[in-house]
């Protein structure tokens, strides 16, 4: 027996969750395993691409568990199972799951290992699928069942494939050229720069698995993945520039080949594997925290020599050039337009006491849409009032829809896809009047963030080293939050880009001018409300300090949405403090005053009214 799941029925599982499908579908699982001679499987989240956002028909996940964050893996043995999620989901997740039939566990190996050496006896035989694992990922994996004393088993097909009936189709959209009014670069340029890079590192080629990385490379957007404008794609980058770009064949158009020259071969997707069996004796730079097992199996089955070693497209993706600087400039004056005008409405409708989640989120939508640049929507909103706000990724349904209920918090998370760049943008307001403790954080998360956008630091410093700036006052007054203070954004690819972010783990990837990371400190107060203020912003050129005697790195805020002076201690912000305010607010004045309707402009002058 099995849920059934067309796509339209399985998007509506995917938002909401469903806490039968364990029920369901585990026993069915358990049932397929054992006539395989296992006695577990593990269940990531990731797909075959190691996308963030998994299309519907590759969400194993969702299907199996009813859990449907974007970070998580589940172990299934024949009396037990257990997911494990971060911090970010594990209220989500212990709403969404059975806890009858499924532990909840922290996503930490340590955790795991125990777990499995409590549930799991010697010898026992734990199947994957490496597909779906990155080579670093199964190193991870062996670690956790060597503890065990269990077997880990490479499987050829996937057991949640081979029980999930009348699973969505997969969808493939047109493969689009990106054009280089927007890239800023061509693609030939791009294939040369990194063929360099390819051969410097001892290679002769690199394989690249990530859609990401692939849509930069190439200049090409697609819409087969959620919230990311990515086509399902796979190349081959050799050190001369030259490239196999695997695609869906039926997906792409005359202007894609034009676009894309003569040194690049178009290939269907399924070529893809006996394209890696051809490179025996070759040379291949392969990353092992992107790529799957399953191709640096393929690669030693057939003698390529496999140099391991980062993803080439990833550091030179994450500094933007100038276009895509200015790009995004644009972007965030169109969004934080859109955000201003959902603020502007919420402040009236709100206090009436019958507006909800779902009709925020259709109506920020609709001043997004408002604009023709604006090509959808990079993530699903996070829209939680009150006690919602508390779960960082909440999800809204038509389950969990809640009115705004006054004297109460309200935290909107969003941000859209342009042409020119992609945005992300957090805003915590009051409905009715704030208590004072909601002022108090409010104030917290304020000064951490302010703190973050104005400082100066050396040239090489990583984003865990200013990862305390964020915290200083939550910690001061006990408290923390268990989510990263930013994260790389790309232009107009996935909201999230490494290598780098702001983090109390330690990413050694610099901060470097041209790239782009969020400031977006947060609390969240479990069962009451959720508090989170999110800019994007761009580090910059190094610059000297009067006085000092080493260039400095600084950031340069791009959102333009006003925060919210009702939640703001006024006596706890220092001078300069209220000065950064008030040059931020007369940013957000200038870039938005001539767009806005009367009522709304009369607004956002009250809002961003000096201190």
């Amino acid at each position: 027996m099995s849920i059934p799941m067309n796509e339209t029925t399985f998007q509506s599982y995917v938002d909401r969750g469903n806490r039968a499908a364990a029920a369901i579908h585990l026993p069915v699982l358990r049932s397929h395993l054992s006539a395989a001679g296992l006695d577990g499987f593990i269940v990531p989240h990731e797909d075959e691409w190691a996308n963030e956002y998994v299309p519907l028909p590759y969400d194993r996940l969702a299907w199996l568990t009813g859990y449907t964050g974007t970070f998580g893996y589940a172990i299934v043995l024949k009396d037990a199972a257990v997911l494990f999620v971060d911090g970010r989901y594990r209220i989500q997740a212990g709403e969404q799951i059975d806890s009858s039939l499924i532990e909840l566990g922290d996503a930490h190996a340590d955790d795991a290992s125990l777990w499995l050496c409590a549930h799991a006896r010697p010898g026992m035989r734990i199947g994957y699928d490496p597909r779906l694992h990155t080579l670093d990922g199964v190193a991870a994996l062996r670690r956790i069942v060597t503890g065990a004393q269990t077997q880990l088993i490479p499987l050829e097909g996937n057991p949640v494939d081979a029980i999930w009936v009348e699973r969505p189709s997969t969808r493939r959209t047109t493969v689009r050229a990106h054009a280089v009014c927007y890239a800023g670069e061509t693609s030939l340029s791009k294939r040369l720069r990194l063929g360099a890079d390819i051969s410097a590192q001892g290679a002769e080629a690199a394989v690249i698995t990530s859609p990401h990385s692939v849509a930069w490379l190439f200049n090409i957007r697609g819409n087969d993945v959620r919230h990311s404008p990515l086509p399902l794609t796979e190349a081959v980058l050799w050190s001369d520039g030259s490239a196999k770009l695997f695609v869906q064949m039926a997906t792409v158009d005359d202007a894609l080949l034009n676009s894309l020259g003569p040194q690049v071969q178009l290939l269907p997707s399924e070529a893809f594997e006996g394209a890696l069996r051809h490179l025996a004796d070759r040379s291949v730079l392969v990353d092992p925290q992107s790529a799957s097992a399953f191709v640096f199996d393929l690669l030693a089955r057939h003698g390529a020599k496999v140099v391991k070693g980062t993803d080439p497209v990833v550091f030179p993706r994450s500094i933007k050039n100038a276009t895509e600087i200015e790009g995004a400039r644009v972007a965030h004056r169109l969004d934080g337009l859109a955000l201003t005008k959902l603020l502007q409405w919420l402040s009236d409708s709100s206090q009436q006491g019958d507006v909800d989640e779902i009709a925020v989120c259709r109506r920020l939508e609709a001043f997004r849409r408002e604009s023709p640049a604006l090509q959808d929507l990079s993530c699903g909103a996070i829209a939680g009032a009150g006690p919602h706000g508390a779960l960082p990724h909440y999800r809204v349904s038509t389950r969990t829809n809640r009115l705004l209920d006054r004297n109460s918090l309200f935290l909107l998370d969003s941000g859209g896809h342009y042409f020119e760049g992609t945005t992300d943008v957090t805003r915590t307001v009051a409905v009715g009047e704030p208590t004072a403790e909601m002022r108090s954080r409010y104030t917290d998360v304020l000064k951490g963030h302010l703190r973050v956008a104005a400082v100066h630091f050396p040239v090489g410093l990583c984003g865990h080293h200013l990862d305390a700036l964020a915290r200083l006052d939550l910690w001061s007054a006990g408290l923390d939050f268990d989510h990263g203070t930013g994260h790389g954004v790309g232009s107009y690819l996935p909201i999230h880009e490494g290598p780098h972010g702001i983090t109390t783990r330690r990413i050694t990837a610099p901060l470097r001018p041209g790239m782009l990371v969020t400031n977006e400190p947060g609390y969240y107060k479990k069962g009451h409300f959720g508090i989170r203020i999110e800019n994007v912003m761009l580090v910059t050129e190094p610059m000297s300090i009067q006085g000092g005697d080493r260039p400095m790195l600084t950031f340069e805020t791009l959102t333009l949405v006003p925060y919210c002076r009702e939640l703001m201690d006024l006596a706890r912000l220092t001078s300069e403090e209220r000065q950064q305010i008030d040059a931020y607010h007369a940013r957000v004045w200038a870039a938005h005053e001539s767009e806005l309707d009367r009522d709304a402009r009369a607004w956002l002058e009250r809002a961003v009214a000096p201190l």
